[in-house]
């Protein structure tokens, strides 16, 4: 008799397991992420981002002129200073570069004669070369840079769309 009721709810279990398999899917989640050796952690919103500098007047950028600038913020978390001996990190920026605005980030799109500028403190940031250090605490942190789109200084601009990508890479002191 016992044998009979293990077999039974075994039979139970392995139906109803199997049912829960045959549903549909309505949709699906996407986990991504990375592991590395820095002494911070990069909050997710920081990782991959977005900055919307807006829908700017042709003649703001005409010789030369520049937009507002916007906040581009990386975010860090759960930051462990204990292997650092500066308690400082570095951001380097890296992108293809504009070959109509001396020291910007290129842009593609519709729109010309524009690139993209970055800074640090009120000053531009060279593509390629590390910022100044920013002393950091343990726990989360916040590096606050600034980005706006310059003219060039000669020919006319070309309104449009426009978009352009950067990288960054932290460096621990």
């Amino acid at each position: 008799m016992k044998t009979k009721f293990k077999t039974a709810l075994l039979t139970l279990g392995l139906l109803a397991g199997s049912m829960s398999v045959a549903q549909a899917a309505d949709g699906t989640v996407t986990f991504l992420g990375s592991v590395h050796s820095g002494a911070c952690s990069i909050k997710p919103d920081s990782v991959d981002q977005t900055v919307n500098l807006g829908a700017i007047a042709k003649h703001q950028l005409q010789d030369g002129g520049k937009s507002e600038a916007r906040r581009v913020l990386i975010e860090l978390e759960g930051c462990d200073l204990s292997d650092l001996v500066d308690n400082t990190v570095t951001t380097t920026f890296t992108g293809a570069p504009s070959t109509v605005v001396p020291g910007a980030i290129g842009t593609v799109g519709s729109a010309g004669r524009v690139g993209i500028m970055m800074t640090h403190g009120g000053s531009p940031i060279v593509l390629g070369t590390p910022t100044a250090p920013q002393t950091i605490a343990a726990g989360n942190n916040t590096l606050e840079f600034g980005a706006f789109v310059q003219g060039a200084t000669t020919g006319d601009i070309v309104p449009g769309d426009f978009s352009a990508v950067t990288n960054f890479t932290l460096a621990y002191q």
